[in-house]
Protein backbone atom coordinates (compact mmCIF):
# COMPACT_ATOMS: atom_id res chain seq x y z
CA UNK A 1 0.00 0.00 0.00
CA UNK A 2 1.27 3.48 -0.84
CA UNK A 3 1.78 5.98 1.95
CA UNK A 4 -1.64 7.21 3.06
CA UNK A 5 -0.65 9.86 5.58
CA UNK A 6 2.19 12.38 5.66
CA UNK A 7 3.65 13.55 9.00
CA UNK A 8 5.90 16.61 9.34
CA UNK A 9 8.22 16.69 12.38
CA UNK A 10 9.47 20.11 13.50
CA UNK A 11 11.79 18.84 16.25
CA UNK A 12 13.62 15.64 16.99
CA UNK A 13 10.87 13.28 18.16
CA UNK A 14 11.71 10.12 20.09
CA UNK A 15 12.13 7.08 17.87
CA UNK A 16 10.05 5.10 20.35
CA UNK A 17 7.09 7.17 19.25
CA UNK A 18 7.84 7.50 15.55
CA UNK A 19 8.21 3.76 15.06
CA UNK A 20 4.52 3.43 15.97
CA UNK A 21 3.66 4.89 12.56
CA UNK A 22 3.32 1.91 10.15
CA UNK A 23 5.89 2.42 7.41
CA UNK A 24 3.55 1.18 4.68
CA UNK A 25 0.90 3.77 5.55
CA UNK A 26 2.86 6.78 6.81
CA UNK A 27 5.58 9.03 5.48
CA UNK A 28 7.36 10.75 8.39
CA UNK A 29 10.06 13.35 7.79
CA UNK A 30 11.34 16.83 8.62
CA UNK A 31 10.56 17.92 5.06
CA UNK A 32 7.12 16.78 3.91
CA UNK A 33 4.93 18.47 1.33
CA UNK A 34 1.25 18.91 2.21
CA UNK A 35 1.45 17.12 5.58
CA UNK A 36 -1.66 15.63 7.16
CA UNK A 37 -0.30 16.29 10.65
CA UNK A 38 2.57 18.06 12.39
CA UNK A 39 4.51 16.79 15.39
CA UNK A 40 6.31 19.41 17.47
CA UNK A 41 8.12 19.76 20.76
CA UNK A 42 9.51 23.24 21.42
CA UNK A 43 9.59 24.98 18.03
CA UNK A 44 7.66 28.25 17.93
CA UNK A 45 4.76 27.92 15.47
CA UNK A 46 2.84 31.18 15.91
CA UNK A 47 4.47 32.85 12.89
CA UNK A 48 4.63 29.65 10.85
CA UNK A 49 2.64 29.28 7.64
CA UNK A 50 0.73 26.08 8.35
CA UNK A 51 -0.39 24.25 5.18
CA UNK A 52 -4.12 23.87 4.59
CA UNK A 53 -3.56 20.11 4.31
CA UNK A 54 -2.84 19.87 8.06
CA UNK A 55 -5.62 18.05 9.90
CA UNK A 56 -4.00 17.81 13.34
CA UNK A 57 -1.06 19.05 15.39
CA UNK A 58 0.54 16.94 18.09
CA UNK A 59 2.69 18.51 20.81
CA UNK A 60 5.05 15.91 22.32
CA UNK A 61 4.72 17.50 25.75
CA UNK A 62 2.13 19.08 28.01
CA UNK A 63 2.19 22.83 27.29
CA UNK A 64 0.96 24.19 23.96
CA UNK A 65 2.02 27.84 24.30
CA UNK A 66 4.21 27.49 21.20
CA UNK A 67 1.25 26.33 19.08
CA UNK A 68 -1.33 28.77 17.62
CA UNK A 69 -4.25 26.93 19.19
CA UNK A 70 -6.87 29.63 18.55
CA UNK A 71 -5.92 29.85 14.86
CA UNK A 72 -6.10 26.06 14.54
CA UNK A 73 -9.56 26.04 16.12
CA UNK A 74 -10.76 28.50 13.50
CA UNK A 75 -9.49 26.09 10.84
CA UNK A 76 -11.11 23.06 12.47
CA UNK A 77 -7.77 21.52 13.42
CA UNK A 78 -7.42 19.76 16.79
CA UNK A 79 -4.23 20.29 18.80
CA UNK A 80 -3.18 17.28 20.86
CA UNK A 81 -0.76 17.17 23.77
CA UNK A 82 0.79 14.45 25.91
CA UNK A 83 -0.87 15.38 29.18
CA UNK A 84 0.63 13.41 32.04
CA UNK A 85 3.28 11.62 29.98
CA UNK A 86 6.10 13.61 31.59
CA UNK A 87 4.46 13.83 35.02
CA UNK A 88 6.88 11.52 36.80
CA UNK A 89 9.91 13.35 35.40
CA UNK A 90 8.62 16.71 36.62
CA UNK A 91 7.59 15.25 39.97
CA UNK A 92 11.10 13.93 40.60
CA UNK A 93 12.60 17.32 39.74
CA UNK A 94 10.20 19.07 42.12
CA UNK A 95 11.33 16.78 44.95
CA UNK A 96 14.93 17.46 43.95
CA UNK A 97 14.18 21.20 44.00
CA UNK A 98 12.80 21.01 47.51
CA UNK A 99 15.92 19.20 48.68
CA UNK A 100 18.26 21.57 46.84
CA UNK A 101 16.72 24.55 48.59
CA UNK A 102 16.02 23.00 51.99
CA UNK A 103 19.58 21.73 52.40
CA UNK A 104 21.36 24.66 50.70
CA UNK A 105 23.03 22.21 48.34
CA UNK A 106 23.90 24.66 45.54
CA UNK A 107 25.86 27.15 47.69
CA UNK A 108 27.41 24.22 49.56
CA UNK A 109 28.65 22.75 46.28
CA UNK A 110 30.06 26.13 45.29
CA UNK A 111 31.85 26.35 48.65
CA UNK A 112 33.41 22.90 48.23
CA UNK A 113 34.44 23.64 44.63
CA UNK A 114 36.42 26.63 45.89
CA UNK A 115 38.43 24.71 48.52
CA UNK A 116 42.21 24.67 48.09
CA UNK A 117 45.13 23.26 50.03
CA UNK A 118 45.95 19.78 51.28
CA UNK A 119 43.43 17.42 52.87
CA UNK A 120 44.08 18.69 56.38
CA UNK A 121 43.55 22.29 55.33
CA UNK A 122 40.39 21.45 53.44
CA UNK A 123 39.04 19.43 56.36
CA UNK A 124 39.57 22.39 58.69
CA UNK A 125 37.80 24.76 56.31
CA UNK A 126 34.91 22.33 55.88
CA UNK A 127 34.38 22.05 59.62
CA UNK A 128 34.51 25.82 59.97
CA UNK A 129 32.27 26.53 56.96
CA UNK A 130 29.55 23.90 57.05
CA UNK A 131 27.53 25.78 59.66
CA UNK A 132 26.71 28.36 56.98
CA UNK A 133 24.86 25.71 54.95
CA UNK A 134 22.74 24.08 57.64
CA UNK A 135 19.25 23.44 56.30
CA UNK A 136 15.85 22.08 57.22
CA UNK A 137 14.21 18.67 56.77
CA UNK A 138 11.14 17.97 54.68
CA UNK A 139 9.53 15.62 57.18
CA UNK A 140 6.84 17.38 59.21
CA UNK A 141 6.82 20.44 56.93
CA UNK A 142 3.80 21.50 54.89
CA UNK A 143 3.76 21.50 51.10
CA UNK A 144 1.16 23.55 49.26
CA UNK A 145 0.36 22.43 45.71
CA UNK A 146 -1.43 24.82 43.35
CA UNK A 147 -2.77 22.73 40.49
CA UNK A 148 -3.76 19.09 41.06
CA UNK A 149 -3.40 17.64 37.59
CA UNK A 150 -1.27 14.59 36.84
CA UNK A 151 1.94 16.23 38.08
CA UNK A 152 0.42 17.84 41.16
CA UNK A 153 -1.12 14.58 42.30
CA UNK A 154 2.16 12.68 41.92
CA UNK A 155 3.99 15.41 43.86
CA UNK A 156 1.37 15.10 46.60
CA UNK A 157 1.86 11.34 46.85
CA UNK A 158 5.65 11.67 47.05
CA UNK A 159 5.47 14.45 49.65
CA UNK A 160 3.14 12.38 51.82
CA UNK A 161 5.51 9.42 51.60
CA UNK A 162 8.30 11.73 52.83
CA UNK A 163 6.27 12.54 55.91
CA UNK A 164 5.10 15.98 54.78
CA UNK A 165 1.68 17.51 55.29
CA UNK A 166 0.04 18.53 52.01
CA UNK A 167 -2.44 21.26 51.12
CA UNK A 168 -3.90 21.38 47.62
CA UNK A 169 -5.82 23.98 45.62
CA UNK A 170 -7.40 23.48 42.22
CA UNK A 171 -10.87 24.87 41.48
CA UNK A 172 -10.85 23.13 38.11
CA UNK A 173 -9.90 19.63 39.26
CA UNK A 174 -11.57 16.92 37.19
CA UNK A 175 -13.74 14.19 38.67
CA UNK A 176 -11.09 11.64 37.68
CA UNK A 177 -8.41 13.76 39.31
CA UNK A 178 -10.39 14.10 42.51
CA UNK A 179 -10.89 10.34 42.71
CA UNK A 180 -7.14 9.69 42.32
CA UNK A 181 -6.09 12.35 44.86
CA UNK A 182 -5.03 11.03 48.26
CA UNK A 183 -7.54 11.65 51.04
CA UNK A 184 -4.62 12.93 53.13
CA UNK A 185 -4.36 16.05 50.99
CA UNK A 186 -6.11 18.91 52.77
CA UNK A 187 -8.25 21.15 50.59
CA UNK A 188 -7.29 24.83 50.65
CA UNK A 189 -10.18 27.24 50.20
CA UNK A 190 -8.15 29.69 48.11
CA UNK A 191 -4.64 30.45 46.90
CA UNK A 192 -4.22 32.78 49.88
CA UNK A 193 -5.37 30.08 52.29
CA UNK A 194 -2.80 27.66 50.87
CA UNK A 195 0.04 30.19 50.94
CA UNK A 196 -0.35 31.11 54.59
CA UNK A 197 -0.14 27.45 55.69
CA UNK A 198 2.73 26.21 53.49
CA UNK A 199 6.46 25.92 54.16
CA UNK A 200 6.92 24.94 50.51
CA UNK A 201 4.72 26.02 47.60
CA UNK A 202 4.88 24.33 44.21
CA UNK A 203 3.01 25.47 41.09
CA UNK A 204 1.48 23.11 38.52
CA UNK A 205 -0.91 25.16 36.42
CA UNK A 206 -0.89 26.04 32.70
CA UNK A 207 -0.02 29.55 31.56
CA UNK A 208 -3.35 31.26 30.86
CA UNK A 209 -4.58 34.81 31.26
CA UNK A 210 -5.99 33.75 34.63
CA UNK A 211 -2.67 32.31 35.86
CA UNK A 212 -0.25 34.91 34.48
CA UNK A 213 1.34 36.60 37.50
CA UNK A 214 -0.49 34.22 39.83
CA UNK A 215 2.24 34.70 42.41
CA UNK A 216 2.48 38.50 42.65
CA UNK A 217 3.58 41.03 45.24
CA UNK A 218 0.52 40.67 47.47
CA UNK A 219 0.63 36.90 47.40
CA UNK A 220 4.35 36.80 48.15
CA UNK A 221 3.63 38.94 51.20
CA UNK A 222 0.85 36.52 52.14
CA UNK A 223 3.17 33.52 52.13
CA UNK A 224 4.31 31.94 55.35
CA UNK A 225 7.53 33.51 56.66
CA UNK A 226 10.54 31.46 55.57
CA UNK A 227 8.62 29.65 52.81
CA UNK A 228 10.26 28.17 49.72
CA UNK A 229 8.62 28.70 46.31
CA UNK A 230 9.05 26.25 43.43
CA UNK A 231 7.98 26.92 39.86
CA UNK A 232 8.21 24.10 37.33
CA UNK A 233 5.17 25.23 35.31
CA UNK A 234 5.84 28.40 33.28
CA UNK A 235 8.00 31.44 34.06
CA UNK A 236 5.26 34.06 33.64
CA UNK A 237 3.14 32.49 36.38
CA UNK A 238 5.50 34.11 38.90
CA UNK A 239 6.39 37.80 39.22
CA UNK A 240 10.16 37.48 39.59
CA UNK A 241 10.60 41.00 40.96
CA UNK A 242 8.07 40.29 43.72
CA UNK A 243 9.88 37.07 44.64
CA UNK A 244 13.28 38.78 44.71
CA UNK A 245 11.83 41.44 47.00
CA UNK A 246 10.56 38.69 49.29
CA UNK A 247 13.98 37.04 49.32
CA UNK A 248 15.74 40.33 50.05
CA UNK A 249 13.65 40.89 53.19
CA UNK A 250 14.09 37.21 54.12
CA UNK A 251 10.35 36.74 54.10
CA UNK A 252 11.05 33.96 51.58
CA UNK A 253 13.79 31.42 52.19
CA UNK A 254 14.43 30.41 48.56
CA UNK A 255 13.06 30.30 45.02
CA UNK A 256 13.63 27.31 42.73
CA UNK A 257 12.50 27.42 39.11
CA UNK A 258 13.11 25.84 35.73
CA UNK A 259 13.29 29.12 33.81
CA UNK A 260 16.56 31.11 33.80
CA UNK A 261 16.39 34.85 33.16
CA UNK A 262 18.58 37.92 33.48
CA UNK A 263 16.45 39.03 36.42
CA UNK A 264 17.22 35.85 38.35
CA UNK A 265 20.80 35.32 37.18
CA UNK A 266 23.27 35.25 40.07
CA UNK A 267 20.68 36.14 42.71
CA UNK A 268 21.32 34.65 46.16
CA UNK A 269 18.76 32.12 47.41
CA UNK A 270 17.64 31.49 43.82
CA UNK A 271 18.19 28.18 42.03
CA UNK A 272 17.44 28.19 38.32
CA UNK A 273 17.58 25.07 36.16
CA UNK A 274 17.70 25.00 32.33
CA UNK A 275 14.10 23.83 31.73
CA UNK A 276 14.85 20.25 32.75
CA UNK A 277 11.32 19.33 33.87
CA UNK A 278 10.56 16.85 31.10
CA UNK A 279 14.15 16.24 30.01
CA UNK A 280 14.50 12.56 30.71
CA UNK A 281 14.76 9.73 28.21
CA UNK A 282 11.65 8.16 29.68
CA UNK A 283 9.56 11.33 29.50
CA UNK A 284 10.54 12.05 25.91
CA UNK A 285 9.66 8.48 24.93
CA UNK A 286 6.35 8.60 26.82
CA UNK A 287 5.34 11.92 25.27
CA UNK A 288 6.16 10.77 21.75
CA UNK A 289 4.33 7.45 22.13
CA UNK A 290 1.24 9.13 23.55
CA UNK A 291 0.96 11.87 20.94
CA UNK A 292 1.69 9.52 18.01
CA UNK A 293 -1.04 7.15 19.15
CA UNK A 294 -3.46 10.08 19.45
CA UNK A 295 -2.59 11.43 15.99
CA UNK A 296 -3.00 7.98 14.45
CA UNK A 297 -6.36 7.40 16.11
CA UNK A 298 -7.57 10.76 14.86
CA UNK A 299 -6.29 10.47 11.29
CA UNK A 300 -7.50 6.89 10.84
CA UNK A 301 -10.70 6.84 12.91
CA UNK A 302 -11.49 10.44 13.81
CA UNK A 303 -11.26 9.73 17.55
CA UNK A 304 -10.11 12.57 19.80
CA UNK A 305 -8.28 12.15 23.11
CA UNK A 306 -6.19 14.76 24.95
CA UNK A 307 -6.96 17.67 22.66
CA UNK A 308 -6.58 21.14 24.16
CA UNK A 309 -9.18 22.72 21.87
CA UNK A 310 -11.60 19.93 20.87
CA UNK A 311 -13.98 17.80 22.92
CA UNK A 312 -13.00 14.25 23.78
CA UNK A 313 -14.87 11.86 21.52
CA UNK A 314 -14.02 8.18 21.07
CA UNK A 315 -16.48 5.99 19.16
CA UNK A 316 -15.82 2.30 18.34
CA UNK A 317 -16.18 1.65 14.63
CA UNK A 318 -19.30 -0.14 13.46
CA UNK A 319 -18.70 0.30 9.75
CA UNK A 320 -16.00 0.46 7.10
CA UNK A 321 -17.25 3.97 6.33
CA UNK A 322 -17.09 6.95 8.69
CA UNK A 323 -17.54 10.70 8.46
CA UNK A 324 -15.90 13.21 10.82
CA UNK A 325 -17.42 16.69 10.92
CA UNK A 326 -16.00 19.74 12.70
CA UNK A 327 -18.49 22.53 13.20
CA UNK A 328 -19.47 25.51 15.29
CA UNK A 329 -21.42 24.64 18.42
CA UNK A 330 -24.81 25.97 17.23
CA UNK A 331 -28.34 24.51 17.34
CA UNK A 332 -29.60 21.99 14.76
CA UNK A 333 -26.17 21.18 13.34
CA UNK A 334 -26.52 17.45 13.95
CA UNK A 335 -30.01 17.58 12.44
CA UNK A 336 -28.75 19.24 9.27
CA UNK A 337 -25.93 16.72 8.88
CA UNK A 338 -28.22 13.70 9.36
CA UNK A 339 -30.89 15.17 7.08
CA UNK A 340 -28.34 15.76 4.32
CA UNK A 341 -27.19 12.14 4.56
CA UNK A 342 -30.74 10.78 4.68
CA UNK A 343 -31.80 12.84 1.65
CA UNK A 344 -28.92 11.28 -0.27
CA UNK A 345 -30.04 7.79 0.74
CA UNK A 346 -27.11 7.20 3.12
CA UNK A 347 -28.07 5.06 6.15
CA UNK A 348 -26.59 6.14 9.49
CA UNK A 349 -25.52 3.18 11.61
CA UNK A 350 -24.40 5.17 14.64
CA UNK A 351 -23.67 8.80 15.41
CA UNK A 352 -21.99 10.68 18.25
CA UNK A 353 -21.63 14.42 18.87
CA UNK A 354 -19.70 16.29 21.55
CA UNK A 355 -19.05 19.98 22.11
CA UNK A 356 -16.49 22.10 23.93
CA UNK A 357 -17.08 25.81 24.15
CA UNK A 358 -17.71 27.14 20.65
CA UNK A 359 -16.39 23.95 19.03
CA UNK A 360 -18.42 20.82 18.23
CA UNK A 361 -17.39 17.53 16.69
CA UNK A 362 -19.44 14.72 15.16
CA UNK A 363 -18.57 11.17 14.12
CA UNK A 364 -20.98 9.24 11.90
CA UNK A 365 -20.67 5.56 10.94
CA UNK A 366 -22.57 4.89 7.73
CA UNK A 367 -23.34 1.85 5.58
CA UNK A 368 -21.75 3.10 2.37
CA UNK A 369 -19.10 5.43 1.07
CA UNK A 370 -19.99 9.12 0.75
CA UNK A 371 -19.58 10.67 -2.72
CA UNK A 372 -17.41 13.77 -3.01
CA UNK A 373 -20.46 15.81 -4.04
CA UNK A 374 -22.23 14.89 -0.79
CA UNK A 375 -19.20 15.86 1.28
CA UNK A 376 -19.28 19.24 -0.44
CA UNK A 377 -22.95 19.60 0.49
CA UNK A 378 -22.15 18.99 4.15
CA UNK A 379 -19.22 21.40 3.98
CA UNK A 380 -21.61 24.02 2.59
CA UNK A 381 -23.78 23.90 5.74
CA UNK A 382 -23.31 27.17 7.59
CA UNK A 383 -21.05 26.59 10.59
CA UNK A 384 -19.31 23.47 9.25
CA UNK A 385 -15.53 23.94 9.31
CA UNK A 386 -14.24 20.65 7.99
CA UNK A 387 -15.49 17.26 6.79
CA UNK A 388 -13.42 14.09 6.41
CA UNK A 389 -14.30 10.72 4.97
CA UNK A 390 -12.52 7.94 6.91
CA UNK A 391 -12.67 4.59 5.09
CA UNK A 392 -11.15 1.77 7.12
CA UNK A 393 -7.76 0.84 5.66
CA UNK A 394 -6.98 -2.83 6.15
CA UNK A 395 -3.26 -2.39 6.81
CA UNK A 396 -3.60 0.54 9.19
Amino acid sequence: MANSYRILTLNKISGQGLKRFPVDCYQVDTDVAEPDAILVRSQEMHDMLIPASVKAIGRAGAGTNNVPVARMSECGVPVFNAAGANANAVKELVIAGMLLSARNIVPALTFVAGLTGDDATQHKRVEEGKKHYAGIELRGRTLGIIGLGAIGRLVADSALSLGMHVYGYDPNITVEGAWSLSSQVKKAQSVEDLLKHSDFVTLHVPLLDATRGLINESRVKGMKSGAILLNFSRDAIVDSDAVLAGLKTRHLRAYVCDFPSQTLQGQPKVVTLPHLGASTEEAEDNCAVMVVDQIRDFLEHGNITNSVNFPTLVMPRESLHRLAVVNANVPNMVGQISTTLATAGINIRTMMNKSRGEMAYTLVDIDSDVPVELIKQIEAIQGVLRVRSLPLLEKV
